[in-house]
Order: C-alpha cells, then sequence, then structure tokens
C-alpha cells in the first residue's frame, strides 16, 4: 500500500476570537466596582490613557476690590462676600481683624476626609484583651488568654475543646479552665463558649434570670426547642404551655451570635448601574456615570508617534500598541454602556407594567425575548444582566430578575414566577400565626386565583424566600 500527499483546496468558516472582541466580552460581564478597578489598572499600566479632568468651575471672587480714587477720602469698606461653604472660619475672623488693608481669598483648601473624624470600630480581640490587662494577669495566664481570644469564631464561640486548648496551651487543665472561665465574664454576656447553648447560659447567669424551667430548656430540651416543637417540651416537663412559651419568650431575648457586634466586615451596598424614572406618563432611562472616569487617548504620545524622527523603532511600535489598546478599551466601554441601555430599554417594553403597578405585574420574559428583540445573542443578554442592577419606581433589582419562567393559569393567561412567590408571600404574611397554613392548603387557594402549582413547587419557593414550613411558624 502507498502512502502519498496530495493537497486539496477546503473552504471553511469559523469565528475568530480577536484581542478586540475578547476584551470587549470581558468588560461586558464585568460588574460597576470590577469595571472601575479594571479601568485603573489599565491607567497604572497603559501611558497611552489617561483621564479627561473635570472642567474647573470659575471661582466667584469673594469680595470685589474698589479701585483707588485719585483724590479725595478712601471709600469705607462694606462688607458684602457670599463665602463658599468650606470657609476656614478662624483665618477669615483673624484676616478681618488686622490693621491695614486686607484682601482675603477664599482659597479652594482641601476639605478633611470624613474618614479622619471616624474612630476606628474595636475588633472582638481588642476588646477581649483590654477588659484582660484591666485583671493584672500573670504572663502565663495572658498567654493561655491570647491563645483562647485567637481561636474564636466571628460569632464569639471557641473553636477548640477544652481537651485541645488544655493542648495547644502546654499548661494544667485547671489553669486553663480558670482563664477560660475568667474570659466568659467579660463582655459581650456569652462570648468564649463552647456551644451556643453554654453561650446562654452564661448570659441567663450575667442577667441575674432565676427561672428554673428556662435553664432545663436549654440543658436538656434545645432539640424542641429549635424545631420548635413547644408541646413535647410540655409533655417531658409536665408544665403548662403557658410557662414554656413564656420560658421560650425569655431564651428569644437573649443574643445567639455575641460576637457579630464586633463584626470587623464592612457592609456592601448595592450602586445601582442604570436608572429608570418615571417622569409623569413616561419612564427615562439614565445610565449611572458617577464616579467612571471619562477616558481619552494622550495627546503627548499620539504626537510623539507621528512627530519624532528621533525615536526608535521598537519604542514607535511600543507607543503604537499601547495606543492601539487604549482605543480598544475606550471604544468597548463605550460599547458596554450601550448594550446595556438597549437590554434595559427592551425589559421596559416587556415589563412596563411592573414599572408601572409593582411585582404581581411581572410578566413571564426570557432571554430570547430581549435578544430577539434587540438583535443579539442569548449568550450576550446573559453577560448583560449578570451582576448588574437597575434602580426603579419599585425598587433596585438585579436586571436577571426581570427574567422568570411562567406559570400556566386556569382561564389560559401565564404568570411570573417571582409574582407567584410574592403571592406565596403575602398569603402567609397574612395568615393566623396560631394555625398557620400548610403548603397542600396554600396550593389550594393559589388554584383558587387560577394559579395551578403543585404543593412541592410551594414549598420549592417558600425554601427559596427562606419561609420557615407551617410547623415552625406555629406561635402559641
Amino acid at each position: 500500500m502507498a502512502f502519498e500527499l496530495q493537497q486539496h483546496a477546503k473552504l471553511t468558516q469559523q469565528l475568530v476570537m480577536t484581542p478586540q472582541l475578547q476584551q470587549a466580552i470581558k468588560l461586558l460581564q464585568l460588574s460597576r466596582l470590577e469595571l472601575l478597578d479594571a479601568i485603573r489598572q489599565e491607567m497604572e499600566e497603559n501611558p497611552a490613557l489617561e483621564e479627561v479632568p473635570e472642567a474647573a468651575a470659575e471661582e466667584q471672587p469673594l469680595a470685589e476690590e474698589p479701585e483707588p480714587a485719585a483724590e479725595g477720602p478712601e471709600k469705607e469698606v462694606t462688607i458684602e462676600e457670599r463665602l463658599t461653604e468650606d470657609v476656614d472660619w478662624r483665618d477669615y475672623i483673624d484676616e478681618y481683624n488686622t490693621p491695614g488693608k486686607v484682601n482675603f481669598e477664599g482659597e479652594a483648601k482641601e476639605s478633611p476626609q470624613y474618614e479622619a473624624f471616624i474612630a476606628p470600630k474595636e475588633s472582638l480581640s481588642d476588646h477581649l484583651l483590654w477588659q484582660l490587662l484591666m485583671t493584672s494577669p500573670t504572663p502565663e495566664e495572658e498567654r493561655i488568654a491570647s491563645i483562647v481570644i485567637g481561636n474564636l469564631t466571628r460569632d464569639g464561640f471557641l473553636d477548640l475543646s477544652l481537651e485541645e486548648l488544655t493542648e495547644a496551651c502546654g499548661e494544667p487543665r485547671e489553669t486553663v479552665a480558670s482563664v477560660l472561665a475568667l474570659l466568659q465574664t467579660f463582655d459581650p454576656p456569652g462570648i468564649c463558649a463552647l456551644n451556643l447553648v453554654e453561650s446562654l447560659l452564661i448570659q441567663i447567669d450575667r442577667l441575674k434570670i432565676d427561672h428554673p424551667l428556662v435553664q432545663e430548656v436549654l440543658q436538656h430540651h434545645f432539640h424542641n426547642l429549635e424545631n420548635r416543637n413547644y408541646r413535647a417540651i410540655a409533655r417531658a416537663l409536665k408544665q403548662d404551655m403557658e410557662e414554656i412559651v413564656a420560658a421560650v419568650e425569655v431564651i428569644r431575648g437573649l443574643d445567639p451570635y455575641p460576637g457579630r457586634q464586633f463584626s470587623e466586615e464592612a457592609p456592601q451596598y448595592i450602586t445601582p448601574d442604570i436608572y429608570v424614572h418615571k417622569i409623569e406618563d413616561d419612564f427615562i432611562i439614565v445610565l449611572n456615570d458617577d464616579g467612571m472616569p471619562r477616558l481619552r487617548l494622550s495627546a503627548y504620545y499620539q504626537e510623539a508617534v507621528g512627530g519624532d524622527d528621533k525615536m526608535t523603532a521598537n519604542a514607535k511600535q511600543y507607543i503604537q500598541e499601547k495606543i492601539r489598546s487604549a482605543s480598544w478599551l475606550i471604544k468597548s466601554i463605550q460599547q458596554r454602556q450601550k448594550t446595556i441601555y438597549r437590554v434595559m430599554e427592551s425589559i421596559l417594553k416587556f415589563q412596563r407594567d411592573f414599572f408601572d403597578k409593582g411585582i404581581d405585574h411581572l410578566k413571564p420574559l426570557v432571554l430570547r425575548d430581549v435578544a430577539e428583540d434587540i438583535e443579539m445573542h442569548e449568550s450576550t443578554i446573559s453577560r448583560v444582566t449578570t451582576n448588574k442592577y437597575a434602580y426603579t419606581p419599585q425598587g433596585i433589582f438585579e436586571l436577571k430578575y426581570f427574567f422568570n419562567s411562567s406559570i400556566s393559569r386556569s382561564d389560559g393567561d401565564a404568570m411570573a414566577s417571582a409574582s407567584v412567590m410574592q403571592r406565596i408571600r403575602q398569603i402567609i404574611d397574612h395568615e393566623d400565626p396560631k394555625t398557620p397554613l400548610s403548603d397542600d392548603k396554600i396550593a389550594e387557594m393559589l388554584k383558587e386565583s387560577n394559579i395551578n402549582i403543585a404543593r412541592r413547587t410551594v414549598a420549592k419557593y417558600r425554601e427559596m424566600m427562606r419561609l420557615l414550613p407551617s410547623s415552625k411558624r406555629r406561635q402559641y
């Protein structure tokens, strides 16, 4: 069998991801904060990219000096200035109290940062160590206490057993237990406990709650307490239900997470990417450009590439690549903003009743509907709606929220799944707390409203909204 090489002409078509297309896709799926970080990083690495400085507002003169007259007495100076809000009043008074001619200029002084007036939040370890030093501990006690404090969880519980703690400290068990008992008397109450039950018992002791039934429930019936099975507790302790409910109310007033008040985690606030305002009978879409730097190509490097004959070929090629990269970034950001606007415009067209009347009027919508409306691919719509938020007259929602599956109704119409979840929440909010509705009963009530869903679907939606089942919602 002979082998030979032959050439054949073949025509194929394939998608080539250019660097510019890859960058545009990457920027499209970034959130607002991630986009700002990407822009700052690019500005640090690319000298051809610069931010357009904000136009400096013309400073209004605080006082107009009268022109000196050639003859005659000098006119009396009248104070008719309009002062800016950032005037240093001490300098202002000192200037006008000095003898002779005064020329006070309202210089644009840098205002102090707001954070400079705020004391840093005290951490849990610092708070406990400060209380420990007030007891004048020995070096051994201070070392043991430091190990205990270093092994606390964010909730304030000890992450080690007493045996593990004794082994880690290398001290006698009695000494370690004594230091741990001392730390458990510190503020906040319930700190340094081995578990939740011990923490609650410590809080009862600190609050001087002399109620044996409360201690009995915590020590021997905590499992039934978690499951809200108060009848089992009443049968086991042979007590009236009113007594058990009173003890439970005392326990509910305690803090199950004593260390969280010293949490160092900063809250993350949502900044909308787009605003939808209702003006009269129409809606206006406004992109949020607040804090977004306006970019441009550096004129210096553009002139350097075009007019400097002394520049080496490698240097000129490097600058040309940076200019090209900066130009791609600017175009990609503009395309990103334009795409977000078009997607929001399409969502507004499909979900206008929601913007007018609320969640109950949310309609079923899928990515394909918006993609066909604005003639884009579904994957592009998916990237645009990920981690993007819109401010609407009904509140702040992620763009993904407007896409819902369809729930069939008896009259042939369809309803969005988010609207069904809202209906379930309303039913539970208005139920009798003494006799909460089961999932079967909720499904029957929805059927009366022409919403056909099964009991397991009700249970799934209830769990998604983090609502307890009927057995745990009952209040005595």
